[in-house]
């Protein structure tokens, strides 16, 4: 159970991994944060090895003079693959003859544990510093490389290679595809534009590219990056992953190292200060987290709608937000606007909010009344929302002296 002293607790954190799914989730859940499983896509191998078995042979036809090796797994299911036709031995030997370049940690550490030691490692790990490695290393004209891919082709590395003269061998181990129910993802991109959760997490490019593609399908393309670019955080594991968001103008946030725990543990720094909001109400501490509020130190959840009320004041601590404004504010009610002339009432009057800008249904304003209820409830505290007659709702503090730390 989630304490207030844990860093994401009170926040909402999708997570698209499809594999380590699980150990992201419980790494998040450990400090507190609500988890929405949405796999993006899954891995599968090769249906049909022949195109794997041609690879290998291809390797073993010829002394190689680099190897690059993309991931840990991609590598250690080619040795297993290998070994079922009784290549593996004579494989890695072939491997051993050549430079190895691993692009992270665990394809060095796969490489290692078969024997074999890499020539060298990127301290990006990202297949960019891979190239220009490759390229520096001398003329690749005539030369044998063998780049084992990981999910999906990589142009920009193989293509160069070729350009450069070298002869490529392309081992494709597996491949993406889309997630078996993909209900969950699209689920995740509502509840992004809606605001309901707090940030996201990425651990691979066709992961991005596969979350964009279900929001462009349900016509929440723009409105997601628009999200991201707001107050949604958009975690990704390295910069390989981020790389698309970052092309669309997202900031990302990004652990020094790409690895799950030092992902988790640069968003639960993060976070909390991108979209945690503190103030002073009748002089108690009030926090304002994702989902939930922390009021004198104590813990609690309150529901959408009346979380978007409780953010709509704490925009403005002290001044009255009228019933429209705060209309506008709950999830799944866009603006009705009235027409440019302002007809629909004078300033103030009927239908009009405050202004002559917004026209608002009276159930709209019901449904505010009963949002401002259950948000006194959850709050347990009374005079916190005042109610100004004829007017509006404001939280009960002085404007003046309301010290808060912003966020989204």
């Amino acid at each position: 159970m989630s304490t207030v002293g844990d860093a994401l607790a009170g926040f909402a954190v999708g997570v698209t991994a499809a594999r380590r799914q699980e150990e992201l989730a419980t790494l998040l859940e450990r400090r507190g944060a609500r988890v929405v499983l949405a796999p993006a896509i899954r891995l599968v191998p090769l249906a049909d090895d022949t195109g794997l078995l041609e690879a290998t042979r291809a390797c073993l036809a010829a002394p190689l003079d680099h190897v690059v090796v993309t991931t840990g797994i991609g590598f250690r299911a080619w040795l297993e693959t290998a070994d079922g036709w009784g290549m593996r031995d004579e494989l890695v030997a072939r491997l051993g003859e050549a430079a190895v370049v691993t692009r992270g940690p665990k394809a060095r550490g796969a490489v290692r544990s078969a024997g074999l030691r890499e020539r060298w490692s990127p301290e990006s790990e990202g297949t960019a510093e891979v190239l220009r490695h490759l390229l520096a290393e001398g003329d690749l004209r005539g030369t044998r490389v063998a780049v084992q891919l990981y999910g999906d082709r990589q142009p920009e590395l193989t293509g160069a290679l070729r350009a450069a003269g070298a002869e490529v061998v392309e081992v494709a181990v597996y491949r993406w595809a889309p997630a078996d129910d993909p209900t969950p993802l699209h689920r995740l991109v509502g509840q992004a534009v809606a605001g309901t959760v707090d940030a996201i997490t990425f651990t691979s490019a066709p992961a991005v590219a596969a979350t964009l593609a279900a929001a462009a399908a349900d016509g929440l393309g723009e409105p997601l990056l628009e999200a991201m670019r707001g107050p949604l955080v958009a975690a990704c594991v390295g910069p390989v992953t981020a790389a698309e968001l970052t092309a669309r103008g997202v900031p990302t946030v990004q652990p020094e190292r790409a690895r799950l725990g030092a992902l988790v543990r640069t968003l639960a720094a993060d976070l909390p200060r991108r979209r945690a909001r503190r103030l002073r109400v009748r002089g108690l501490a009030l926090e304002l987290r994702g989902h939930a509020v922390v009021l004198e130190g104590q813990l609690r959840p309150i529901a959408p709608a009346p979380m978007a009320i409780l953010r709509a004041l704490a925009r403005r601590p002290g001044h009255v937000v009228s019933r429209a404004e705060l209309s506008g504010a709950l999830p799944g009610r866009p603006l009705r606007t009235a027409d440019a002339a302002g007809t629909g009432g004078a300033a103030g009057g009927p239908g009009l909010g405050g202004a002559g800008v917004l026209a608002r249904p009276q159930a709209d304003e019901h449904a505010v009344e009963m949002a401002v209820a259950r948000l006194r409830r959850g709050l347990g505290s009374p005079g916190i929302v005042e109610t100004v007659v004829k007017r509006g709702y404001r939280l009960a503090c002085d404007p003046r002296q309301s010290a808060s730390v912003p966020a989204g």
